[in-house]
């Protein structure tokens, strides 16, 4: 189906923003691309962007959507011109995918990535990234893919040695033996997964390692990261409140500047490769962000206010950023020619204006 694809404005200046990256969208023409995790944060950015390239930039693509729950995944997208191109496959990736067509590049993207699910279901939160991705990676030799993105995280770096910016080579320490690594070490044995399958079956895998990123499709009812959070509180009127010093700091970077980024590898980057997906102009404390979104909204007359946390609350903190000032390095990704456009002041700020469009 070509025509107008209409969706909330914010999105339709996002896809517009990542078309104007200049990312061969060439390669496209005539491919099947491949995505698992589709309706995930991340991921459902991807889903929107080759909506929007087929059914506006009249670019012939089309999308395999591999999810765990074709239900979620319907009503999220069912209603979107160009939903009816989407091929929807049900599996959870403990079993192999049986597809007759040409794939061109599969993305993997499905993990269960929030802290929230380490200590409950280790053994679901490694199945995406070690099964899954061992499944994957024989459909794309099988396929003679162009490309094949594996989605990792900054978290296989650990607890390197030294401060500031962290770079692809950069690797710390991780006791394999806490089951909170469980995310981290799985996507560890992804990542040296891909290295192999690229050795040994010349599959062209690339690897983004991607650090702490927002999108206005983040699920702010139950999402329990801190910005997701924050976010929620702006929308409902509130004040927010830290239970920390809110010292502890991270890079932020905003969904277009990540799936940029995406692209970029999965067309430019050296097989077999890793870069990391960041913007390390953006980091900032948790307390600076807290601020930067009240004052965003100053007819709200928000506050932040700090409180201490009491010891029945549960909490899990990242300690290997705890009085550290350990920065992903994006020059890698930046030699390829890409960059980081969209600072935090924009960029919630788009996320803000998104939920409020939805709630109307």
């Amino acid at each position: 189906m070509r025509g107008k694809y209409t969706m909330n404005p914010i999105l339709q200046k996002d896809m517009e923003d990542i078309f104007s990256r200049n990312n061969s969208w060439e390669r496209l023409e005539n491919s099947t691309v491949l995505l698992t995790g589709a309706y995930g944060m991340l991921a459902s950015y991807i889903v929107h962007f080759l909506l929007y390239v087929r059914t506006v930039k009249n670019i012939n693509v089309k999308l395999i959507a591999v999810v765990r729950n074709k239900d979620k995944f319907v009503q999220r997208f069912g209603n979107i011109e160009g939903f009816d191109s989407i091929e929807i496959i049900q599996n959870d990736l403990s079993e192999p995918i049986e597809i007759e067509e040409d794939v061109d590049y599969i993305i993997h993207a499905a993990s269960l990535a929030s802290p929230q699910y380490y200590s409950v279901c280790p053994v679901d939160v490694l199945k995406p990234n070690t099964i899954g991705n061992y499944h994957l990676l024989e459909l794309a030799k099988t396929k003679k893919v162009k490309g094949y993105l594996l989605f990792s995280s900054c978290d296989v770096y650990g607890t390197p040695k030294v401060d500031g910016l962290i770079n692809e080579t950069a690797f710390g320490h991780m006791d394999t033996l806490d089951i909170h690594n469980c995310y981290s070490e799985s996507k560890r044995m992804a990542e040296t997964m891909c290295r192999a399958f690229w050795v040994q079956h010349q599959v062209p895998v690339r690897i983004a390692r991607i650090a702490h990123t927002y999108a206005p499709t983040m699920d702010i009812q139950n999402d329990p990261r801190l910005f997701a959070s924050f976010v929620k509180n702006i929308v409902a009127g509130e004040d927010i409140v830290l239970k920390s010093d809110g010292s502890g700091k991270r890079t932020f970077c905003y969904i277009t500047d990540a799936v940029a980024g995406y692209f970029k590898i999965l067309f430019d980057g050296a097989e077999g490769e890793a870069y990391n997906v960041c913007n390390t102009s953006q980091f900032v404390s948790i307390r600076e962000l807290a601020e930067c979104l009240t004052e965003i909204y100053p007819e709200k007359n928000l506050h932040v206010i700090c409180k201490q946390r009491s010891e029945s609350e549960n909490y899990t903190e990242n300690k290997a950023l705890v009085g550290h000032e350990r920065i992903p390095d994006n020059h890698k990704l930046q030699a390829l020619g890409w960059e980081a456009r969209v600072d935090i002041r924009e960029g919630f700020g788009r996320v803000v204006q998104y939920i409020e469009n939805e709630n109307r």
